[in-house]
């Protein structure tokens, strides 16, 4: 039988280690306890941390990234500004604002594009209406021109058509970059017409010099007419508004491998690279034209231009300086949208330059006979060598082939040069035109008459308007200071 002070020994034994057991069940808790306490903290100052950052990001997307997104769709130049966190690319929260920025792209170029598509469709109805208006002043204008007979009084009307023909060219302007028809169909004409058209719509059509060396007959189809003259008349219009009033600017009209380029050369300040590679963008059409990406307000030459040339298969370029220091534009014309008009029978506008490569034909060849020069008319048989011939392909049509080894060209072109139009005057005579029939004078002298000393055109703006519109009124004063009419190379500066 077990005494009781072994029992009770043995009950504060069993209790001490329940007690030390407790205890240390306590103390773990206490120990976890903190431990959880420790991390509760830090994942809550962290989630403060995350949450600043995605507040200050959202803060500076509001502020900063949108606004220069929503700028650069009219700018492209503008850079956005990235995150302003420098770990938030690539993590979920960067890839998200990105698509925000994206969304807002998007829904702004389409609304701008709606917005502007409204706008266009409102100012395209509009110049519709200022087109008709300024079409019937301009024939009341020529109507009154030719039914008065006062000298004055027609050089004022001549003017005032002038002016009516500058706002004419910028409502069709306008009307060309809002997508509506260029506003004219014209018959097939001579390229140096189309060119010197586009000049007469200018103010300053005087500071513009053309030099021609098309072969003679060399002619636009018909569509492409009024588009190269609106072209020509937008270059010529940048040439001149961007260099100094005392300056000239030079056109040339060559032929090159695939067609007809005008060149286009001022003396200006030039443009910049980022300048020029955005004139580059707008000439080649090939981005969508917005008004409000054209300035305020609009500048729309050369947005015209863009339209013209994606619509009718032309080429402009105006990425290379001028040699004067200003800037080059170059017109092309391919092949598909030239022809050939027979200039003897459809000759070119009176105030139109006449091609270096038909004077070229007109001058008369000299030799040396005994001692001494004789002139040789052209298609004469000369009783010495064989005379030089010009080079094949330069002989304009209506005029005699000279003695020698004939160019190497078939077709009609080729038989006018063979044999002269009937009816038209022997082309010895140095002082006719190869488009006019002339009188023999009087006395025809044994040499042949010198040509007339080429006048600037300042010196032949009255006449210039006279011969464009041919009033008998304007023409008179002409008539009366000399019996025959002449034309120099430089009479009048554009044709109408």
């Amino acid at each position: 039988m077990i005494e009781l002070p072994e029992l009770v020994a043995g009950g504060l034994a069993a209790g001490t280690l329940t007690a030390l057991a407790l205890g240390g069940s306590l103390l773990r808790s206490r120990r976890q306890k903190a431990a959880l306490r420790a991390e509760v903290t830090e994942l809550r100052a962290r989630l403060e941390g995350t949450e600043g950052a995605f507040v200050t990001e959202v803060e500076h997307l509001a502020a900063r990234r949108m606004p220069a997104a929503a700028a650069q769709l009219a700018h492209p130049h503008l850079r956005v500004p990235g995150p302003a966190g420098q770990h938030t690319p690539g993590t979920p929260t960067g890839i998200a604002l990105e698509y925000v920025l994206t969304a807002l792209r998007e829904e702004l170029t389409a609304q701008r594009t709606r917005i502007d598509a409204a706008a266009q469709a409102g100012l395209r109805g509009a110049t519709r209406e200022i087109q008709a208006a300024l079409y019937r002043l301009q024939d009341a204008l020529r109507g009154l021109q030719q039914r008065y007979d006062d000298p004055e009084l027609a050089q004022t009307l001549f003017a005032l058509d002038h002016e009516n023909e500058q706002s004419l060219r910028r409502a069709q302007v306008a009307a060309v970059v809002c997508g509506a028809w260029v506003g004219l169909a014209r018959e097939e004409s001579h390229v140096v017409d189309a060119v010197t058209g586009g000049q007469a719509r200018l103010s300053g059509y005087h500071r513009v010099r053309v030099n021609n060396h098309l072969e003679p007959g060399t002619a636009l189809v018909s569509h492409a007419v009024e588009p190269v003259a609106i072209i020509v008349a937008e270059l010529l219009d940048n040439a001149l508004r961007h260099s100094a009033p005392d300056t000239d600017v030079v056109v040339d009209l060559e032929h090159v491998h695939h067609g007809v380029c005008v060149t286009v050369d001022d003396a200006g300040l030039g443009m910049t690279q980022d300048e020029r590679a955005r004139a580059q963008r707008l000439v080649a059409g090939s981005d969508p034209i917005l008004l409000t990406d054209l300035g305020d307000p609009p500048r729309m030459g050369l947005a015209a231009i863009g339209r013209l040339t994606r619509q009718f298969d032309l080429n402009v370029d105006v990425s290379s300086p001028s040699p004067y220091g200003g800037v080059r534009a170059v017109l092309r014309v391919d092949s598909h949208l030239l022809g050939r008009i027979d200039p003897g029978e459809r000759p070119p506008s009176a105030s139109a330059p006449r091609s270096t490569r038909e004077r070229a034909v007109r001058r008369e060849p000299v030799r040396e006979a005994a001692g001494r020069a004789t002139p040789v008319r052209e298609g004469a048989v000369p009783e010495a060598p064989v005379p030089e011939t010009p080079a094949p392909g330069i002989m304009p049509a209506g005029f005699p082939a000279v003695a020698g080894p004939a160019p190497d060209r078939a077709g009609p072109t080729a038989e006018h040069e063979r044999t002269p139009a009937p009816g038209r005057e022997d082309p010895g005579d140095l002082a006719g035109l190869p488009q006019r029939r002339r009188r023999p004078p009087a006395a025809a002298p044994a040499v042949p008459q010198p040509q007339p000393a080429a006048r600037r055109p300042e010196e032949a703006a009255a006449a210039l308007a006279a011969l464009q519109y041919g009033t008998a009124a304007a023409r008179a004063p002409k008539r009366a200071s000399a019996p025959e009419p002449q034309r120099t190379d430089d009479e009048g500066g554009a044709a109408g």
